[in-house]
């Protein structure tokens, strides 16, 4: 049998992964090969030569157990494993893991009890309600199924924005190393406009002649080659969004020119080499990738209007993070002197509140034990950093906050969420955020909509209802930076701004590493046009203490 390429090896790793999910065991290791697989299916370089030259282990996700697994699934085409497992679940099976929600031990029960081997026959077992007739899985779980079947087919080979990020940063350094004479090594697609999900991992490289300098592409990775004179053309192309460019194709018609993949024509000149250029022709200033969705981008640029958008630079503080006195793995300390020497002015710690026993939530001690360290530290921090003492609390049932009045009057800030209770129906969802909203202890509503990304849909409300009353009761909006989140989703970023909402970009972080969530946050902010001025954490130091002191006034003129 001949040798796979990364292709063939990524397949069977993913394969691999799957069938170990459904033996049951140590869940980390099937997750392990798969992180696994989708770095194979982004390589750039010949998976032969990464072999030949011991370098497998440098593959994202890839140690020497695994490197063992592809080197024996590379020369073989297959793994005595890999075989074994095999001979247990039909290959069919395998599919009904794309569902979210549904755990590797539900899907084989629908196998072992029901004896469902597809997508297609759960879709169908679901419908005919056979499901939730069985023992042990039941109504909730055919709802889930029929609710989530929708979201399996569409994230279908969709990464998250951080694992994205991750192998096209591989890429680019493996492109760079192998093929030093290529220049201007770019990434693009739809993570250069800072989609939630990624589809398409692209990159666009100048060569100094196209043609003698084409690469291959694997299953997971397009690598574009252009000379100089058409790098900006093929940029643009390569980033998209289809309808972006068609929005400009038809601007370009317009005014006599002609716009196609190997550049702007006008008369009998070639405008390629740059996008800004591009741009420039079409009477444009240069759009943001992030905006480039058609989505009235270009109708603004004619216009003047295009909003300057928030940078990474721009934040200068940090809320909603959690520590070791509820879910997080880290010390009030730790983490604040972690946020001090990313150059931030503050960290907002907003652990969860006593309703949350899943997490940990703090007790009213816990509370004092905890305001105390904030002021033992901020004494030694002194006046450029401080710890601001935050909760997020659980909105109840009602719509009620977790803890008293006297008690949530302690805090300079409260983020209220929603962590139970999501089946709620729209209008009875919608109605306990708006309590919460209208309750003057509430600072900002912390991801609105409770969606994660790829693993469950957000709950039903009236986002548009649930904004409108933000901006009458002075509420933030928050955007959750943290990757699986990214919530509240940007299509509603420019509603938020019409109605006059503030919003802050809030990483949720419950160890140091997620602290740099933050900047997905950005991207989702930047894709919905969000410029730095309407950023809660885009005030410096002194001037958040100022709102959040003005807001508890407001509070106690209130009362």
């Amino acid at each position: 049998m001949p040798v796979l390429d990364a292709r063939g090896v990524a397949s069977l790793l993913r394969e691999y992964a799957q069938r170990t999910a459904l033996r049951g065991g140590n869940p980390y290791r099937a997750k392990a090969y798969s992180r696994a697989a989708d770095s194979l299916a982004a390589l750039p370089v010949a998976l032969d030569v990464l072999i030949a030259e011991d370098q497998l282990t440098e593959i994202p996700g890839v140690g020497d157990a695994i490197a063992d697994i592809i080197t024996k699934l590379h020369k073989t085409g297959s793994h005595p494993s890999l075989e074994k497992l095999r001979k247990e679940i039909p290959e069919g099976v395998l599919e009904m893991l794309a569902v979210p929600g549904l755990r590797p031990e539900k899907v084989l029960r629908l196998y072992q009890d029901l004896g469902i081997t597809s997508l297609a026959e759960l879709e169908a077992a679901a419908k005919d309600d056979r499901i939730k007739k069985a023992k042990g899985l039941g109504a909730a779980l055919q709802t889930k199924i029929l609710q989530n079947l929708a979201m399996a087919k569409s994230g279908e080979g969709r990464l998250h924005l951080h694992r994205a990020a991750t192998l096209l940063a591989h890429a680019k350094e493996s492109i760079r190393k192998s093929r030093p004479e290529l220049k201007r090594v770019t990434i693009a697609g739809d993570f250069r406009r800072g989609c939630e999900l990624v589809a398409d991992l692209t990159i666009v490289a100048e060569a100094a002649k196209s043609d003698e300098t084409a690469m291959p592409s694997s299953e997971g990775l397009q690598v574009r080659v252009s000379d100089r004179k058409h790098f900006g053309a093929a940029l643009l192309f390569a980033t998209g969004s289809a309808a972006h460019i068609e929005q400009l194709q038809a601007l370009a018609a317009e005014k006599g020119m002609r716009l196609d993949a190997h550049g702007l024509h006008k008369g009998r000149a070639l405008i390629a080499s740059e996008e800004a250029d591009i741009y420039q022709a079409l009477g444009l200033p240069f759009i943001d990738p992030e905006l480039r969705e058609g989505r009235g981008e270009v109708e603004l640029a004619l216009k003047g209007k295009l909003p300057k958008l928030v940078t990474d630079k721009d934040l200068r503080g940090i809320l909603h993070c959690h520590t070791d006195a509820s879910d997080g793995t880290e010390t009030l300390e730790t983490m604040a002197k972690a946020t001090r020497q990313r150059g931030f002015e503050y960290f907002g710690v907003a652990d969860h509140s006593k309703s949350a026993h899943y997490a940990g939530g703090l007790s009213l001690e816990e509370i004092v034990q905890q305001h105390r360290e904030a002021d033992r530290l901020n004494k030694r921090f002194g006046k450029d950093f401080r710890i601001l003492k935050g909760i997020e609390s659980d909105i109840l049932a009602n719509g009620s906050l977790d803890y008293d009045e006297k008690v949530l009057e302690g805090f300079d800030f409260v983020v209220a969420s929603i962590h139970g209770r999501f089946k709620l129906d729209r209008k009875a969802q919608t109605q306990r955020l708006l309590r919460a909203i209208s309750d003057p202890h509430t600072t900002m509503i912390g991801h609105m909509t409770g969606r994660q990304l790829q693993r469950r849909p957000g709950y039903e409300i009236d986002v548009e209802k649930v904004l409108r009353a933000c901006a009458k009761h002075d509420v933030v909006v928050e955007i959750n930076a943290h990757p699986w989140r990214l919530d509240l989703d940007w299509r509603w970023h420019q509603a938020a701004l019409e109605f006059g909402c503030m919003l802050s970009i809030n990483p949720d972080a419950h160890s140091i590493a997620e602290l740099d969530h933050m900047h997905w946050g950005v991207e989702m902010a930047r894709k919905g046009g969000v410029p730095a001025d309407r950023i809660l954490n885009a005030m410096t130091l002194p001037e958040i203490t100022r709102y959040l002191r003005q807001k508890r006034r407001s509070l106690a003129r209130a009362a």
